[in-house]
Formats: C-alpha cells, sequence, structure tokens
C-alpha cells in the first residue's frame, strides 16, 4: 500500500466549510502518481502506459480544512491488461471517502490494450489490498 498525506488548501472547501466533493477525484489521481511510477518511473507523458478507463468516489464522512488527510492507495484487481487501484482518505483516523479507479496499460503508439508483463504484474502485487 502506498501513503500519502494532503494537506488541504482553504480552496479546497466549499461553503459549508467540507473539502469539496470535486477535490476527493483530483487528490486520488495525485496518490496515484506512485502507481503511475511502476510503469513511467519519470512520470514522462511521451512515455505514458496508461489511461484511465472508469472512477468511482464514495463519501462516506466528512473532511474538513485545517487538518491532513492521508490517502491510501493500494491495488484491488489485476486482470490481463487493466487493473483497479483503491484509495481511501482519511482525516484524523475517520475515512471521509473511498474510491477506485480502472486503469488500463495501454499503447498510445497503436491505440490498443497491452498484456501486463510478468514484472509488471508482480510490481502491481507487491501493493495488493489483503484478503
Amino acid at each position: 500500500m502506498f501513503s500519502m498525506t494532503i494537506t488541504p488548501a482553504f480552496l479546497d472547501t466549499d461553503a459549508l466549510g467540507h473539502i469539496n466533493n470535486t477535490r476527493l477525484p483530483v487528490w486520488f489521481e495525485l496518490a496515484r502518481n506512485d502507481v503511475f511510477r511502476i510503469f513511467t518511473p519519470d512520470l514522462d507523458p511521451k512515455k505514458w502506459q496508461l489511461i484511465l478507463a472508469r472512477i468511482e468516489v464514495d463519501y462516506t464522512g466528512e473532511l474538513f480544512f485545517g487538518e491532513d488527510v492521508e490517502v491510501r492507495t493500494s491495488i484491488s484487481r489485476i486482470g490481463n491488461s487493466s487493473f483497479t487501484v483503491y484509495q481511501e482518505a482519511w482525516q484524523k483516523g475517520v475515512m471521509g471517502a473511498k474510491g477506485s479507479a480502472t486503469m488500463v496499460h495501454y499503447d498510445f503508439s497503436t491505440a490498443k490494450t497491452v498484456v501486463l508483463s510478468p514484472e509488471l504484474r508482480s510490481a502491481l502485487e507487491a501493493h495488493t489490498t489483503p484478503g
């Protein structure tokens, strides 16, 4: 599992004082950088090997300005050419959101999906969600 700490900015809040619901997908994508590095270690977009096929976010609690948020990232499913990233946002010991993103290993020059190599599969398996 990967972990990233986000320090909410004032601009991340909504009129009710909560972290705005539009920020969680952005924070989750930022926290996927560790997964992206498995495929593109230097994060050079010219070498990019992934496309996003689906995201979903469930808001399970409240998140607020003034306290750090920990985003936990793991792999929950590995297919032939795709995999699912599972993420949770925690603040002060309480989960405020969870979500998943389906990523596809992709060759932009041929516009086709690519089967995950044994090396990539192993690297992803090292970060799978237990159970």
